[in-house]
This record gives C-alpha cells, structure tokens and sequence, in this order.
C-alpha cells in the first residue's frame, strides 16, 4: 500500500542530500548560513513527522564512476576552471561555511561521508538496506531528479527548488515512464549535468518511445540491431554498449555498494546499529 501523507507517523526517516541544500544558500550568496540550515532540516522533520534525520554528503566527484568514465563531472571542473578570481573566494567563503554546518549537524545527527563517495549512492544505499536499518517512510530532501531512482512505496523526495514532492502516487505527474522504467530512460539520454553521454538524437521522446517498444534498456540492448533506417537507431545500433556503462554509472540502487565500497558500508553498518 502506497504511503498515505494524511498518516504520517513519528517514524519517518528524512535523508538529506547536503551540499545540493546548501546551495539553496550559495544562490543568495551567503556565508553565515549554518544555523539557518540547520533549522530548516528541522522544520522539514517535523513537518514530515520524522523521528530520525541522516545527512548524506558528497565529499569529491565519485571514484568509482571516474573509474568507469574519465570524464564524468569535467564539465563541471572546467566550468570551475572558468571562473573570476571573485567567483573563486565567493565558492572558498561558501564551502568553509557549509564544513561548519556539517560539524554543526553532526553534534545531533548521523553525517555520512566518505573520500570519493557521493550522496546519491550513501542515499542509494539507505533505501536499499532500510528494512534491515528499520527505516521506515523515508523523506529524501534533494532537487536532484537523479534521486528520483529511489523512489518506491515509503520513499518519496521533496526538492526545495520546485517546492514539489515526487512520490510513487504522483510519479505519472512527473514522468512519462514508469518507476522501473526511469533508469532505462536515463540510460538512453544520459546526464548532461554529470557529463553522461546517452545516444546521439535520443532525447526525452524518443526514449519514451523506444522504452514502450521494445522494453528497458536491457532489452533494448538485446534486441541490437534494431531495424530502422532513422539516424538515432543507427547510432544506438552502433553504441549499444553505452546502455551497459550508464547502467552502471546511473543505476544507484544496483551500484550504490560498490560505489560506497565496503569498508565504508561496514562503518555505515555499525553506525546503524
């Protein structure tokens, strides 16, 4: 039974995506945002009626998807690289603030963060194991539709971007594919934002298109050569291989352990407890 909002309980569980948070302060170009953040990671608990909050941060682009993919985030780094020596002190002034806010949640709330290790995959993995952790309906607080992986019956996310939830109720709202589909439709028109290349001529349509056709992106990928003389069915005919790397670059439910890495998942075992 899917999660009703009129009957939220105490035991809700609200996972915050941190440093995607904190940015709602770096657009206002602020750098005394730390109490400020941590009162609304409270507002947020107690409007969704969550007994138990986790912060989840990155520390550093993914080692494990650099592995995989070289180029993963560059255009971020070169973005970065791009900027006015204003620009720089402005993100120096923010990120000293937002280690401040990280020390100041931790004196109450579980932190997780790891070298190399990225809050999507700490997320990922919470989800996956909250039966065993006995976290029940489960808040994710992020602006990042990659999050959106994660949703199934008790999760749902809330972005303070959109002021919108995503919920399994309200998915057909927002997607045109299924839950199970989502990462199919991400595996065929990759990640501009993480530097992800999809299929060339694959947008949002015609994946929709092909995942109604044909299947998710496995089959799809099993279905090579796909008939059709359209330029985007010769490119995916060509690249099929590219389905198999963005599933593991982009799956987090799937990859998010191996991501994590397993002495890390074992601190986060014992932290659990």
């Amino acid at each position: 039974m899917a999660f009703n909002f009129n009957e939220r309980t105490l035991d809700g569980v609200l996972i915050v995506d941190a440093l995607n948070l904190a940015f709602r302060w770096k657009h206002q170009g602020r750098t005394d945002f730390r109490n400020d953040y941590v009162e609304v990671v409270k507002s947020l608990a107690t409007s969704y009626n969550c007994g138990t909050i986790i912060i989840t941060a990155d520390w550093g682009s993914s080692s494990y998807r650099k592995e995989i993919l070289p180029d993963y985030k560059q255009n971020r780094k070169d973005k970065y690289a791009e900027q006015t020596e204003a620009e720089k002190q402005a993100f120096i002034d923010f990120f000293e603030e937002y280690e401040e806010t990280l020390e100041l949640l931790a004196e109450d709330y579980k932190v997780f963060r790891f070298q190399g290790v990225e809050a999507d995959d700490l997320a990922a993995h919470l989800v996956k194991e909250r039966k065993s952790y006995g976290l029940e309906n489960i808040w994710l607080i992020s602006s990042d539709r990659d999050w959106d992986l994660l949703i199934q019956d008790g999760v749902s996310r809330f972005s303070y971007v959109t002021r919108k939830e995503v919920t399994i109720d309200n998915w057909k709202e927002h997607y045109n594919v299924t839950p199970e589909e989502y990462i199919s439709f991400k595996c065929l028109t990759g990640d501009k934002g993480d530097n992800v290349p999809g299929i060339n001529g694959i947008g949002p349509k015609r994946a929709e298109q092909l995942i109604k056709d044909y299947g998710d992106a496995m089959t799809i990928y099993d279905n090579i050569p796909i008939d059709g003389k359209y330029k985007y069915i010769q490119e995916l005919n060509q690249n099929a291989e590219v389905l198999l790397k963005n599933y593991e670059l982009m799956d987090l439910i799937t990859y998010c352990d191996d991501a994590i890495g397993k002495d890390n998942i074992s601190e986060i075992q014992e932290r659990m407890v």
